[in-house]
């Protein structure tokens, strides 16, 4: 008989405010922990060119033609960039639009709601920032949520069903 697993923690993260809801305080100063007086902004020389994110087309994937040199750029991508952009992937525009929609009403929540989907102390999934380990450490101006969703003996049951229906599927 197999003994049950023990849960797979990946990580912690101190528990911070909602940017969403500081925003909406009268602020006379940025908050020491998103001030950031010393960080020069990053100087390009004006004949610089971005190199572009490379660009998948997964119906070469499949194609004998084409195949191996799209697994090779997939696999360049991967070791490069970390990851890419798929293009003819079959997903379509209207189902992407709406699925954008989901989001962006998802991250409108009022913020009961939202806090229903708060990280908690011991965990790092749900509304909040990633890896936040000291009072002192310096945070970006954003509000994220996080969710395993695979493999599904990792998902967080109770944190999945507390999601819209459509942010489900």
């Amino acid at each position: 008989m197999e003994s049950p697993k023990e849960p797979v923690i990946f990580g912690r993260s101190l528990i911070v405010p909602s940017v969403q809801e500081l925003a909406k305080e009268p602020l006379s100063k940025i908050p020491h922990r998103y001030h950031r007086p010393h960080q020069e902004s990053p100087s390009i020389p004006s004949d610089y060119h971005l190199p572009s994110v490379p660009i998948i087309d997964f119906q070469k994937l499949a194609a004998d033609d084409f195949i191996g040199s799209e697994l090779e750029r997939l696999h360049s991508a991967c070791k490069d960039w970390g990851f890419f952009q798929v293009v003819n992937h079959g997903v379509s525009l209207k189902l992407l639009d709406e699925f954008k929609l989901e989001i962006e009403n998802f991250f409108k929540l009022p913020h009961e709601d939202k806090k229903l989907l708060w990280q908690t102390p011991d965990d790092h999934e749900g509304f909040g920032q990633l890896f936040v380990v000291s009072e002192d450490q310096k945070l970006d101006w954003s509000d994220m949520f996080y969710i395993t969703t695979l493999p599904l003996d990792l998902r967080k049951v109770d944190l999945f069903e507390k999601l819209p229906l459509k942010l489900r599927y």
